[in-house]
């Protein structure tokens, strides 16, 4: 039986009426047409789905919609705002941290987890914080580079 649930995704309220074992992910994917969340492995070891959930970064493939009820939700397409990238979105491209760019929308919401709550992180710091956003393509230091150029960027602002 389909229960209706409300969520604040990207600002907005949401009402969506959900099967009980629907995965947040595929809500945002095909309920509310927010495709940026990609699907990599599907049982929360590679990170591609990586969303914010009440400030906290989550892997939506394991999150049931009907616990994400009544919580805030923020996808890689929340972070647009009026019309400017996001500066994490603006350094991965500077920095040429994104390749194919099926990780990246997952490893820009974890590296904003990463700076909301640390805000000057080390290099080290950085690298352990993304070990669950696996990339095939960059071998992660364009991917540091680019977290690192915001958080100084930050402290310079």
């Amino acid at each position: 039986m389909k229960k209706q649930i409300i969520l604040t995704v990207n600002g907005h309220e949401r009402s969506v009426l959900v099967e009980p074992r629907q995965t947040l992910l595929d809500v945002l994917r095909y309920d509310l047409r927010l495709t940026g969340t990609k699907e990599g492995c599907g049982d929360g070891n590679c990170g591609s789905c990586t969303i914010l959930m009440d400030g906290q970064a989550v892997n939506s493939c394991l999150v049931l919609a009907v616990e994400a009820d009544g919580h805030n939700i923020l996808t890689i397409e929340g972070l647009v705002q009026d019309g400017e990238l996001h500066p994490l979105q603006k350094a991965f491209i500077e920095e040429g941290a994104v390749q194919c760019g099926f990780c990246t929308p997952g490893m820009i919401m974890n590296a904003k987890a990463i700076l909301d709550i640390n805000p000057h992180p080390t290099e080290e710091q950085v690298r352990l914080a993304i070990a669950g956003n696996l990339c095939r393509c960059t071998g992660y230091d364009k991917i540091v580079r680019a977290i690192l150029k915001v958080a100084a960027a930050s402290k310079d602002g």
